[in-house]
């Protein structure tokens, strides 16, 4: 197999030091904020993306360690595929999320609705455009009468073990 390298574009910072308290998704932060320091040879790649209310980021997962092909995700208490989760002990421990864009000063973005651990590798940025990327035809399957009706959830232990 071959191997795959990528080469952090910054950094994010964000008030959470841990994975335990952190949110589980960027909608349940409650708006917390943050920033994203994108490194200078990428900061010419950030033209334009002012107009966006909403970001998409790809990040590394650094303080993820190994992965378990089965878990017991957070807002359930039955063991998981992992595929079918989003976890973040994973073969590959890239996350994703839909923050909102409040500004950008230079190479800093300002960020609300952060779900992720200060210190975390920025891999890319994406604008997020509805129209490409929801649906009107989808399942959420096993998630189906917990996601909406969830509490807001932070993070516990369970992952880094």
């Amino acid at each position: 197999m071959t191997q795959i390298t990528f080469t952090p574009i910054g950094i994010i910072h964000t008030p959470f030091k841990t994975p335990e308290g952190a949110p589980i998704q960027p909608h349940r932060s409650g708006g917390a904020a943050g920033t994203v320091e994108v490194h200078s040879e990428f900061a010419e790649g950030l033209s334009d993306l002012d107009g966006f209310s909403h970001i998409i980021l790809l990040y590394h997962l650094h303080l993820s360690k190994g992965y378990k092909l089965k878990v017991v995700p957070f807002l359930d208490d039955q063991e998981r595929g992992l595929f079918a989760t989003r976890a973040p002990r994973r073969p590959n421990p890239i996350g994703v999320s839909i923050v909102r864009l409040q500004r950008i000063e230079g190479n800093v973005l300002h960020i609300a609705d952060i779900d992720m651990v200060d210190g975390t590798p920025l891999l890319d940025i994406k604008p997020h455009v509805p129209h490409f990327d929801t649906t009107d035809n989808f399942r959420i399957g096993w998630l189906t009468d917990k996601a909406r009706h969830s509490p807001g959830t932070r993070a516990d232990d369970r992952f880094q073990k």
